[in-house]
Formats: structure tokens, sequence, C-alpha cells
């Protein structure tokens, strides 16, 4: 739910600058729209602002922020002032459905970005879809979002307004199988997840990928997310000769189950999607949790030339939170609204159509522009064209990246 080197960092994540105007700070008065024209574009964010996901959510969230003010200070879209209107889906498919009919409901919302979980995407798809509102997600990676649920067999995209910047668990998934079975020689494997639609879609299909190289899997099974004891499956993978653990769910889950692992003799890794790539997951798995491991979209945004503004513009802009796992791709999505915004206001003579969302949906397919986290633009399912992906390694403390590359299938 991310890397030095496994196939090569693509060119456009190693050579692109950041020319997407994103340049700058964060305006003193917060993004006001003096001398920048009346008409005032809102851009919905849905993401879980409170409760065990907030982490992210936040990152999200601010990050979505500091794009409308780069883009208000800049005066990007002349005549057109951005804000956010960012709700708390609570990581809950009804509450990111009752947040995507509130959006509708503004007339001012000409785009959405998020959620965090593919779960809740679910449920907000065909509202926004409807309405012809369009939907960035930073961080959703199931593929059948995009590609439909007979995705392994006969691609079908579901929702034209829907658009992704993140990779998807096609890749991610067997991306790591590729990794544990290639560069850590791991053979024995133990799957878990935690039976909702991101952790067990990306279980699915690490595991196709590692049996497909050769591994073996001793053992699966699936946890309850609202509980936090964790020691009956923990002495079946301690039972099972596993040298290692792939688990598919979140951090809040991640990070606890890692520690009872240990705690029953099982001292061999844990390792997860993107969905466990946190500060939080750390926290939670304490010492015991060094060697674990995360992919995780993208190459780190610390190490690309192209975010070395947005992560100084950031940090100048005050945030409590820190950007964490989605910061970049979050940026991201909420410049391409914008982008989209721009085409549709230059092709009408200066000013928003009546047709408005239809046709900043309509844009957002033929988006391209360098954004934070490498080139951005989107193919014919909605997906990010960007398929870099990160090996990370929890080492004395902190996610060190190992490897980044490409899933090759």
């Amino acid at each position: 739910m991310r890397q030095r080197s496994l196939i090569a960092i693509t060119a456009a994540l190693a050579a692109g600058a950041l020319t997407l105007t994103a340049c700058g700070s964060r305006d003193d008065d917060g993004g006001s729209d003096k001398g920048n024209g009346g008409t005032t574009v809102v851009i919905g964010v849905d993401a879980p602002l409170t409760g065990d996901l907030s982490a992210l959510g936040l990152g999200i969230k601010n990050s979505a922020d500091l794009a409308t003010k780069i883009a208000n200070k800049e005066k990007f879209v002349e005549g057109v002032t951005f804000k956010i209107d960012a709700r708390d889906d609570q990581a809950q498919p009804s509450s990111g459905q009752a947040n995507a009919t509130t959006f509708v409901a503004n007339k001012d919302v000409l785009g959405v970005v998020g959620p965090l979980n593919s779960s809740v995407a679910e449920s907000m798809q065909k509202v926004f879809d409807d309405a012809k509102l369009v939907q960035v997600s930073p961080a959703n990676t199931n593929p059948a979002l995009t590609q439909g649920t007979d995705w392994q067999k006969s691609k079908k995209r579901p929702y034209k307004a829907y658009f992704r910047t993140a990779t998807t668990d096609a890749v991610q998934g067997p991306f790591a199988a590729q990794y544990l079975y290639n560069e850590s020689k791991k053979r024995k494997v133990f799957v878990i997840d935690d039976k909702k639609t991101y952790g067990a879609g990306l279980a699915a299909t690490f595991t196709e990928e590692f049996k497909k190289l050769g591994g073996k899997v001793v053992g699966t099974d699936h946890i309850d997310p609202d509980t936090k004891d964790f020691s009956a499956v923990a002495t079946k993978v301690k039972n099972s000769g596993a040298d290692v653990v792939y688990y598919g769910g979140e951090y809040p889950q991640a990070g606890p189950l890692s520690k009872q692992i240990k705690a029953a003799g099982a001292k061999i890794p844990l390792v997860g999607g993107d969905g466990i790539y946190s500060a939080d997951f750390i926290k939670l798995a304490g010492p015991s949790g060094s060697g674990d491991l995360a992919t995780s979209v993208g190459a780190p945004v610390e190490e690309l030339p192209s975010a070395k503004e947005f992560i100084a513009n950031y940090k100048d802009a005050g945030y409590k939170e820190a950007y964490e796992a989605y910061g970049g791709y979050s940026y991201d999505s909420t410049w391409a609204i914008i982008e989209a915004v721009k085409k549709v206001v230059e092709d009408n003579d200066g000013k928003l159509p009546d047709d408005a969302r239809e046709k900043v949906t309509e844009a957002m397919q033929n988006v391209s522009f360098d954004g934070v986290t490498g080139k951005v633009s989107f193919d014919e399912f909605g997906d990010a064209t960007n398929k870099q992906l990160t090996v990370y390694a929890v080492e004395k403390g902190e996610w060190k990246a190992v490897k980044s590359g490409t899933y090759t299938g």
C-alpha cells in the first residue's frame, strides 16, 4: 500500500526534475485568492483522518493541501483558486460512500483525491462515476478497481471516472515474491491476510508468483483485524517450519503480528506490502521487528531529484504530521486534477464550462507531467504508467530502502 536497484530505476524517475511549477512555499495567508480571480475550485480529499490508519490518511490530506497552496501561489490556473475539502472515512466503506455523496452534492468539487483503502474505493466508484466526478487515488492497489473483477482473465475498465497514481497488487505481490525467492533465497512461506479487499488480493498475487518460482506455501491463515491477539496463528507459523511470513494487510495488525510471531519462537521476517510501510509499524513491532520487510509503490521519495522541492515545501508549510508513504503520490494526484482543470479552462476561453466535471474527467485521461514521484500519466484503464516499486527493510528502528525496480512478468 518502495528500494535501490532491482531491474533499474526508470528513466523518468531517475532523471525527472520537478517541472510541474510546483515550486515555492506555502503562502502566508494560507492560499487565499488575492489577485487570482473569483472562481473557487474545491478538490475533495477522502482518507482515514482518525483511527488506526490516520498516520497515512493525514499525510494524504496534508500533501493534497500543499499542492493547492502551491498552485494558488503560482497562479497555475489563471482566475481559479483551489482549496481542499478533507473528509474522514475512518477506513470504513460506508463512511467513504457517504463522503462521496457529499462531494457530489457540492457543485464546486471538480475532483477528489483518495481514498487510502481499496475496500473504501469500491464503495465510492459508482457514486463518482454516475456524477462524472473524477477520482484519483494515491494509494489503492487492488487491480479490480480499474481492470474489473475478472482482471486476471479479461481486463475491462469498470469506471471511467476512476484513476490512480499508485501501481497495483498485480505488480506489487509478484515483485515481493521475486525479491524473497531470488534475492533473499526464501523457499517456505506462511501466508496470512486480514480478509479485506486489499490484504486478501495482495496475498493472492504474492502466493501465485511465489509458487510459480518454485517456493512452497507451508501454511495459510486469516486474522481478525479487530483483534490484537494473534497468538494462535503465531504458534501455527512456528510449527510450520516457514522461513518467512507474508502478510496481506495493514500496519495496525502487522506490527503486533510480527511481534507475537517472534515471541512464539519463529525468528523469521514478516513481509508485507505498502499497507505496512509506516513508521507506526516499527513502533508496534518493537525491537523484534528488525529485519522485517515491506514493498511500496515507487522509488524512495527522499532519493528522487524530482521530490526535493516537495520535501522542502512540506517542511516549510509546518504540517504537524509526516507525509508518510503516500505524500508524493497524493501531491501528484492533486496536481493531476489541477492539470485537468487547467486544460478545461484553457479550452473554454479562460473560464469553467457548465459541464466542467465531465470535461475534467475526460481531460484526466491525457494528463501527463513530471511530478514528485516521476512521470505522471495514465493508461487506458486509469492505472499509473509508472510501475516502479521498492523493497524496504527495518534497520535500527527505521525503514531503509533495499532495492528498487519493476516487476518482470
